[in-house]
């Protein structure tokens, strides 16, 4: 090595929900074992690092948020980057490596990442390793892991470079140019020979983090005859493997019960967001029949006496707990159900070896345990891999205790995609499918993340109903599977569906035992505005939105702002306005169908277009199944509308299955209107998203 001091390296991480932070923790992790120090801040702790006398190698783990948004912890780190008075040399001495976490499933992926690299490079920084780019639809370990491997090299590979210019500095100051030719060729050769003997060394290194394990049995929770692989069962080669496992997190989290006399926080104590505004749920509709796949529901709330305010397109967020249920049978299972009412103090241990740790803002410094686990903590998140190989130490038996280093190994990159991602499994299946697994309360506290509040589209208008607001939903729903002992509904869906129960089913009793009418149902909001997904400034400019499903929500804000307007203003001139539409069933669950059909006949709604994917038809010629082959029956008007009359073109809903094949669609529609190739076609739609003509509200 060339030298035993430990080399320090920058790492810098900027979060959204904690994933960023959890990777820039474990490369801190790692780092000391590779002789590194890594200084690790938050991007969003500008007074403890520089930039621009930072002379170290640069780590950056970076998230992405919203539509291709970088997060809020790194908005003033940006700001300050793409500051254009910025010379194009103004790091030129700045060596970084960039990893960048997003979702495929949206459009902008990993556009934070993106957005911090590019600049970076304009201002003259240079890569001394490779970005990479990881992907949360797949699997964020999928590239993390690798990428994580490679740093150490890449790292030492820069040091030793670094260490070779100021040496032949140095040199160039006190000899000759032609010895310091000489030297140069000399340090090419050790640098060589050093990097060859780093290679080996962290291959050894390597081999050495495999945990050579004796072979265990068949588990006792598998029967002997599962030929194939489940949730707490694996199958050769992987039952006979070697198994690289990461490291054991440090406990950092120190719980202490206290008694049982207080009174919990406010919920709006928990939202670091901004304004939180507590309103009653004023009437709550049915807008699906019975028998319909899904059950879609409408609220109002009441927000006359706020200061509450929105646009149609924005979104909201609605504050929302676990299931109760869920709760107590998490508290049984800890043996803590006696103690679900006592208050709890949550501190960061004393003796943690766990760097820049800071009390965690989301835990109340004083409340109830039965709080904490209702409104701080996801209880249903997916248990990232820390949190597996963390529950390894709590558990006994040693089938389990294999099983559980299996899924967060990375010969068990597969299990783990198949049995925890994408089975939706949470840390109540984990404990039911391990019954010897016991982990403690601060365990939990440490690995489970914010509970987050849950985003809707604003589904009216201020102008139009004023002092009311709106929103549509789908009741999420999770089947019962091999990993998972119940169905479920979604956290806030479900919670909102049975706060709801007694205004759609006012003459049904309730279980309310105060007598009387029950309360009326008061939830906690807070604003997020969509600076992009809202109508055209002029009103003149005609717009095309497309929304199946509950994708149609911001639309019908739009067409009630759009019509007070034309009562308002009868001078003004409206530019035509297009609405696709898609549902299974015409009869079950076409949403807003009269309130549609009013807009259409006042003149507000220029084009009403609907498909139903689930309803057979007589005709000769078979009707458009989905909204993107509606689109393309259309496909002059469409190409009209955005080439020549510079139109506005909106999509909400579905990403997967719809937003996808609706850009497709539109990508087909240019190519063949202009008699162009795709990829010019797709340039096309690349420059209307630029120009905010094209613009996206979508979900996965």
């Amino acid at each position: 090595m060339c030298c035993d001091l430990k080399r320090r390296f920058l790492l810098l991480y900027a979060t959204q929900k904690g994933q960023a932070k959890a990777i820039a923790e474990e490369i801190w992790q790692q780092a000391g074992a590779h002789g590194f120090d890594a200084d690790m801040h938050c991007m969003s702790e500008v007074d403890k690092y520089n930039l621009e006398t930072e002379k170290d190698p640069v780590v950056i783990v970076i998230s992405t948020t919203g539509t291709g948004d970088p997060p809020d912890t790194a908005r003033k780190f940006v700001k300050k980057i793409q500051d254009r008075t910025l010379p194009p040399d103004h790091f030129t001495h700045l060596q970084y490596g960039l990893l960048g976490l997003g979702d495929s499933e949206y459009t902008f992926f990993c556009n934070g990442g993106k957005t911090v690299d590019r600049r970076l490079q304009e201002l003259g920084a240079k890569h001394f390793y490779d970005t990479g780019l990881a992907d949360d639809c797949v699997g964020l370990e999928l590239v993390v892991d690798p990428w994580i491997d490679g740093l150490w090299l890449a790292l030492k590979e820069a040091f030793l470079m670094q260490k070779q210019k100021e040496e032949m500095s140095s040199v160039f100051s006190g000899v000759s140019c032609s010895l310091s030719a000489s030297l140069h060729v000399v340090n090419e050769l050790n640098l060589s020979s050093e990097v060859q003997s780093l290679k080996l060394e962290d291959e050894r290194a390597g081999s050495s983090d495999i945990l050579s394990q004796q072979l265990v049995g068949i588990s006792p929770v598998a029967s002997a005859r599962d030929t194939k692989p489940s949730l707490v069962h694996s199958v050769p080669p992987l039952s006979e493997s070697a198994l690289n496992i990461p490291a054991l997190p440090p406990e950092y989290m120190e719980v202490q019960f206290q008694d049982s006399h207080g009174e919990n926080p406010h919920l709006a104590s928990l939202i670091s967001d901004g304004t939180t505004f507590e309103v009653p749920i004023t009437k709550a509709v049915h807008l699906t029949t019975e028998d319909a796949i899904k059950t879609a529901l409408l609220l109002e709330l009441d927000i006359a006496g706020t200061v509450f305010d929105y646009q149609p397109g924005d979104a909201f967020c609605v504050v929302c707990p676990n299931n109760s249920s869920e709760v107590e049978e998490l508290l049984c299972i800890l043996g803590l159900a006696e103690k679900a009412e006592y208050f709890v103090s949550v501190k960061v241990k004393q003796d943690t070896k766990k760097k820049g740790v800071t009390r965690l803002q989301h835990i109340p410094e004083r409340s109830t345990l039965k709080f904490i686990l209702t409104w701080c903590l996801e209880i249903r998140a997916i248990p990232k891999k820390a949190f597996l190989r963390a529950l390894v130490e709590c558990t006994s038996d040693a089938g389990e205790k294999r099983r559980l280093q299996e899924l967060c190994s990375r010969q068990g990159a597969s299990d783990y995609t198949h049995f925890i991602r994408e089975s939706h499994v949470c840390v109540l299946d984990l404990l039911h499918a391990f019954p010897s697994c016991k982990p403690s309360l601060n365990l939990l506290i440490e690995h489970l993340p914010k509970l987050q509040a849950r985003s809707y589209s604003v589904s009216s208008s201020n102008l139009y109903q004023p002092g009311k607001l709106h929103f549509i939903f789908n009741i999420v729903e999770f089947p019962a599977c091999p990993t998972r002992r119940v169905s479920r509904k979604g956290v806030c869906t479900g919670w909102l569906a049975d706060l709801v129960a007694p205004l759609l089913h006012p003459n049904k009793p309730t279980l309310d035992t105060k007598g009387g009418n029950s309360s009326i149902a008061k939830i906690s909001i807070f604003p997020r505005s969509n600076n992009a997904f809202h109508l055209p400034a002029d009103p003149s400019v005609p717009l095309i939105m497309v929304g199946p499903g509950t994708g149609i929500s911001p639309f019908i804000g739009f067409l009630q702002h759009r019509q007070k307007l034309r009562e308002e203003h009868t001078s003004w001139e409206f530019g035509e306005t297009w609405l696709v539409f898609g549902c299974r069933h015409h009869d079950r669950d076409y949403l807003f169908k009269e309130e549609l059909r009013c807009f259409v006949e006042n003149g507000t709604l220029t084009h009403l277009k609907v498909c139903f994917s689930r309803d057979s038809s007589a005709a000769e010629v078979a009707p458009p199944k989905y909204v993107q082959d509606v689109l393309r029956l259309y496909a002059k008007d469409v190409a009209r509308i955005l080439l020549k009359e510079r139109g506005y073109f909106y999509v909400c809903g579905d990403k997967k299955h719809m937003a996808d094949g609706v850009s497709d669609a539109v990508v087909d529609i240019l190519s063949m209107e202009m008699e162009s190739d795709r990829l010019e076609a797709m340039k096309i739609l690349a420059t209307l998203r630029e120009a905010k003509r094209y613009l996206q509200d979508v979900w996965s």
